[in-house]
């Protein structure tokens, strides 16, 4: 006798291994998904993200070095602002405030700035004897991290009464010195100067290098020659 097949039956079978088909793909997404996740956590273990815009300075380390926790990977600099940090000796340190204004020249060119005295350390190296002092430079002034700057301090110790003084934007550089055109008889001349305080009224007291009454030149132009 042959049997007869129950399609009833047969079709709660099939739709039961359905069922489990469907269960196990379900599991195996989430599995999936699961892995998923834990990869992305593991990436972001090896991710340092930084919280501004700016520039990769120095890399302490590369691909493949061993890292240990606290340990520096790279130095970030933020440059829309810059700053400037210098060892100042402890007499003249005791000249500056903070918010103060002093004339600092960069190594990129140009004439000198304005540089706003933005933080005085309050202890002293007992070896070198100086302060360190932060400077903020204007938005804008060309340059970058890591470059040579010169910043003109004002000797406190010095009196500024019934000194002369000229505008800021008559100071050039010659090297490392500070200087100022004249005119002599009609031509340029050039006078090697010593600087004091930057003044209220925008000029910075001359200490030495003028007499006084002369005319000086303002933004003089890089071609200028003394006596042409």
């Amino acid at each position: 006798v042959m049997g007869q097949s129950d399609s009833g039956l047969e079709r709660q079978a099939d739709l039961y291994a359905q069922g489990v088909g469907v269960d196990q793909a379900t599991s195996g997404l989430a599995a999936a998904q699961a892995n998923l996740e834990a990869i992305d956590a593991g990436l972001e273990d090896f991710q340092a993200n930084a919280a501004f815009d700016g520039i990769i300075m120095r890399k302490h380390v590369e691909v493949g070095d061993t890292v240990q926790p606290g340990m520096p990977m790279l130095d970030y600099a933020f440059i829309d602002y810059l700053r400037i940090e210098a060892d100042v000796p402890v007499r003249l340190a005791a000249g500056l405030s903070e918010g103060m204004l002093v004339p600092a020249r960069l190594d990129s060119g140009g004439g000198p700035v304005e540089a706003r005295v933005a933080q005085i350390y309050p202890v002293a190296d007992p070896k070198r004897h100086t302060v360190t002092v932060k400077f903020d430079l204007p938005v804008g002034t060309p340059g970058g991290p890591g470059m040579y700057v010169e910043v003109t301090v004002p000797d406190a110790s010095v009196p500024t009464q019934g000194q002369t003084s000229v505008p800021l934007e008559a100071l050039i550089w010659r090297g490392s010195l500070p200087a100022v055109f004249v005119l002599d008889n009609g031509k340029p001349s050039l006078r090697i100067v010593r600087v004091g305080y930057p003044l209220p009224d925008g000029t910075i007291s001359v200490i030495s290098g003028l007499v006084g009454g002369e005319t000086v030149i303002l933004s003089p132009p890089s071609s200028l020659i003394s006596g042409h």
